[in-house]
C-alpha cells in the first residue's frame, strides 16, 4: 500500500466490482484499485457447485447477516447471506443465469426518464460478456464471436475493449444432471397450462424448464475467475487489496466557495491500521444492496435525522439511502414422494455420499455439480395477471430450514416466489462503527397484494402436483399441509415456511433528482456528490422478474462505458 493514489477506486470485488475492474483497467493510462473486505477465493468449496452449502453461514465467505424479526414472517428472523470473498455473491449464490423480463427494463427507463435503460438498449450489454453454450445468436453472446457493441465505431469504450479482446467472459452452460421426479414436475406444469421452454432469457421468461447456470465444465464460474484472473492480475496499472474493509468515504467541498461535495477517496481498515486511498477521478461503490447503503450512511450520506441520532456527522441529507429494499421471498412447499430416489436418501449413507463424490471426480456431474435449484418455471398466480408474476425453483430434496439436515424421507421442494413484491424494507446502520452489521428489515408480506399472491401461489403449486404426470410418485403435501385452505391461513403459513431467495435490491435506487428517495441518477452518480457512483443491485428502482446476478453484471457493463466516456470528455476539456 505504498502508493495510495489511483484514478479509480472500486469498493467491493463482487459481481459488479470484478467486471468494472476488468473494464476500467483496460485503459493502461488509468490506475485502478479494487478493495475487497473478504479473502481471496481460494477456498475449495467456492468452486464445487454444491459447495454453497459450506459457504453460506461460513465466516470465511459470508458476512453472516440476519434480518430483524419480521412481522410478515410471524416474528421470525432469517439468515441473510452476502458474499464476503473475491467474486462476492457470485462465489456463493445459486449460479442461475437469468436476465428477467423485458418489461422490467422498460419500466426502469420510464421511471428514470432514460431510454438507455430499456430492454432493447440493455440486451447488447448482457450479450457483451456472455459466453453461451449454444453459441452466439440474436439473443446470446459467445466467446470468439464479436457482439453487436464491438461492431460499432466512434466510441472509446468499444475501441478499448476491442483492442483488448474483451467480451465473452461469463460462461453459461446447461446443468449436468437431471432427475425423473423433476422431469415429471415439468410435465405436470405443462398439463396445468405452463408452456415448456428451453430459454428463459429471451425477454419473456414464461415457461418451465431446467435453469442454465454459470458453470464451466462442472465447476462454479464466479466473477473473479471471469474478469480478474488472469486479465487484471497481469496489468501493472491494477491493484487489489483484499481483507481490507472500507470504513467510510472521504468527502470535501468541490470548491472553496461551497457547492456540491466531492468524494476524494476512502478510509480503509487493513486489519491492523487505517489507511487512506485517494481517487483522482471516481470512487465506485459496488458493495451490494446491504454494504453500499451502510458505507454511504457511515460517511454521512443518508437520512439526516437518523444519522444525527447515531452521532454520525451529516455530509448530505439523502433520505433514500437504505430505503426501498425489495427481495424475493420464496415459499418452500414440500411434498413427500414415492417410487423414486431424491437427494434426501441418496446422500443419507456413506456409500451414497461416496458414489456422489466419485461421479463428480470422474465426470464433473451428479449432485455435487448441481445448483441449489435445477428446474424452474415462470407463470401467473391467476389468469388475470398480465404477465408471469411467479418463479418456481424446484429441488429434488427437502429440509426444515436452510442449513439444517435433509429429511430422512424422499421429497421434493417446490419453492415459489412473487416476482414483483410491493412490500418494501430498509437497511440502516445501528451505530457509527463500521464493524457493526446494519439492521436489515425486509418487511416481507406487509401488503395485502403480497399476501394474496402468496396464498394463490400455494394453491397453484397444489394444482401442479395434482396433475397426472406426478401421480406415479404419489405426492403427499408435507408443508404447509392440506388442512390449510383459506387466504388468511395460507398467507400466515407462508410466513412460517418462507425464506429469502437472496435477491436484495433497491436500497440506493436510481431516479430523477426531484424524486427525494432516489440516491443516484440515470448514470448511477450519487445525487449532489461529485466523483461518486453506486454500481450494484441497489440501484435497481424495481426488482427484476427473476434472479438478480446477471442484471447486476449488465448494470456494471453499462456503468463502465459511462465512466470511460466521462473521463474522455473531461480530458478533452
Amino acid at each position: 500500500m505504498s502508493d495510495t493514489t489511483f484514478d479509480y477506486i472500486i469498493i467491493g470485488a463482487g459481481t459488479a466490482g470484478c467486471l468494472l475492474a476488468n473494464r476500467l483497467s483496460a485503459d493502461a493510462s488509468k490506475r485502478v484499485l479494487l478493495i475487497e473486505a473478504g479473502r481471496k477465493d481460494d477456498y475449495h468449496w467456492i468452486h464445487i457447485p454444491v459447495g454453497y452449502l459450506h459457504c453460506i453461514g461460513n465466516p470465511r465467505t459470508d458476512w453472516l447477516y440476519n434480518t430483524e424479526p419480521d412481522a410478515g414472517l410471524n416474528g421470525r428472523s432469517l439468515r441473510y447471506p452476502r458474499g464476503k470473498t473475491l467474486g462476492g455473491c457470485s462465489s456463493i449464490n445459486g449460479m442461475i443465469y437469468m436476465r428477467g423480463q423485458a418489461r422490467d427494463y422498460d419500466q426502469w427507463a420510464q421511471l428514470v426518464g432514460d431510454a438507455s435503460w430499456g430492454w432493447a438498449h440493455c440486451l447488447p450489454y448482457f450479450m457483451l460478456h456472455e459466453d453461451h453454450h449454444k453459441g452466439a445468436n440474436a439473443l446470446h453472446g459467445a466467446r470468439g464471436t464479436a457482439p453487436e457493441l464491438m461492431h460499432k465505431n466512434g466510441n472509446l469504450y468499444r475501441k478499448l475493449l476491442r483492442h483488448h479482446n474483451a467480451g465473452g467472459e461469463w460462461r453459461v452452460e446447461k446443468q449436468r444432471l437431471r432427475w425423473d421426479v423433476l422431469d415429471a414436475f415439468a410435465k405436470a406444469a405443462v398439463q396445468s397450462g405452463i408452456p415448456a421452454t428451453d430459454d428463459f432469457n429471451r425477454g419473456d421468461n414464461e415457461g418451465v424448464g431446467y435453469f442454465e447456470v454459470n458453470q464451466k465444465a462442472g465447476w462454479r464460474w464466479n466473477t473473479a475467475k471471469a474478469f480478474l484472473r488472469p486479465t487484471c492480475y497481469a496489468r501493472p496499472n491494477f491493484e487489489l487489496w483484499n481483507s481490507a474493509q472500507v470504513s467510510k468515504l472521504l468527502l470535501e467541498p468541490a470548491s472553496a466557495g461551497g457547492g456540491p461535495l466531492r468524494c476524494t477517496g476512502v478510509q480503509v481498515w487493513d486489519g491492523s491500521s487505517m489507511v487512506e486511498a485517494l481517487a483522482r477521478a471516481e470512487v465506485i461503490l459496488c458493495a451490494g444492496s446491504i454494504g453500499s447503503p451502510q458505507i454511504l450512511q457511515l460517511s454521512g450520506l443518508g437520512p439526516a435525522q437518523r444519522l444525527q441520532s447515531l452521532g454520525v456527522p451529516v455530509a448530505k441529507d439523502i433520505p433514500g439511502v437504505g430505503e426501498n429494499l425489495q427481495d424475493h421471498l420464496q415459499i418452500r412447499a414440500v411434498f413427500k414422494v414415492k417410487n423414486t430416489t431424491t437427494l434426501n436418501t441418496q446422500a443419507a449413507s456413506l456409500l451414497g455420499k461416496a458414489k456422489i463424490g466419485l461421479e463428480f471426480a470422474l465426470k464433473r456431474s451428479g449432485p455435487m455439480s448441481m445448483a441449489p435449484s435445477q428446474l424452474g418455471a415462470f407463470t401467473r398466480s391467476d389468469p388475470a395477471q398480465p404477465y408471469p408474476n411467479l418463479e418456481y425453483h424446484v429441488q429434488p430434496l427437502s429440509l426444515e430450514a436452510f442449513g439444517q439436515p435433509l429429511h430422512s424421507f424422499n421429497a421434493i421442494t417446490a419453492s415459489v416466489c412473487n416476482l414483483n413484491p410491493t412490500s418494501r424494507g430498509t437497511v440502516h446502520i445501528r451505530s457509527a462503527r463500521f464493524e457493526d452489521a446494519p439492521a436489515i428489515a425486509p418487511n416481507y408480506l406487509s401488503t395485502d397484494g403480497d399476501r394474496k399472491i402468496a396464498a394463490d401461489s400455494l394453491r397453484l403449486t397444489r394444482t401442479i402436483m395434482a396433475q397426472a404426470a406426478m401421480q406415479p410418485f404419489a405426492p403427499e403435501e408435507y408443508k404447509p399441509g392440506v388442512q390449510f385452505q383459506s387466504d388468511t391461513e395460507l398467507a400466515k403459513l407462508a410466513g412460517d415456511i418462507a425464506t429469502t431467495i437472496f435477491h436484495p435490491v433497491g436500497t440506493t435506487k436510481m431516479g430523477h433528482e426531484e424524486d427525494t428517495m432516489a440516491v443516484v441518477d440515470g448514470r448511477l452518480k450519487v445525487h449532489g456528490v461529485l466523483g461518486l457512483r453506486v454500481v450494484d443491485a441497489g440501484v435497481m428502482p424495481l426488482i427484476t422478474s427473476g434472479n438478480t446476478n446477471s442484471p447486476t453484471l449488465m448494470i456494471a457493463e453499462k456503468a463502465a462505458q459511462w465512466i470511460m466516456e466521462d473521463a474522455y470528455a473531461e480530458m478533452k476539456g
